[in-house]
């Protein structure tokens, strides 16, 4: 590939980039329409009834005295392992990089 088509394909990469990321949604914190209320929180009571009623129906029916955890928050660890390893190996491609072209000159 010659160096003349090498800042094309930069810029080109990063105006993909670009546009990719302006349809990843902001976090506001501010709400625009008012909060639904009644049905939504009503039906997430219910199910979350219903299925503590089922954890101790089959409890019950097994002899087993276990119980659902209920921890409130997702496993984050997947997320943070492979953000870190996409660091290092975005990292090392810089790294590489920078050698391979102060040994050109």
């Amino acid at each position: 590939m010659s160096s003349a088509r090498r800042p094309l394909l930069t810029a080109t990469a990063a105006g993909t980039l670009l546009c990719a990321l302006w349809f990843v949604p902001s976090a506001n914190a501010s709400q625009d329409a008012p909060a639904r209320t009644g049905t939504s929180e009503g039906t997430a009571t219910r199910i979350t009834q219903q299925a503590r009623a089922l954890s101790e129906a089959t409890s019950e029916a097994t002899g087993d005295a276990t119980q659902l955890a209920d921890t409130g928050s997702p496993d984050t660890t997947p997320y943070v392992i492979a953000g870190t390893l996409f660091l290092a190996v975005g990292a090392g491609f810089v790294v590489y990089s920078v050698r391979r072209e102060r040994l050109e000159f």
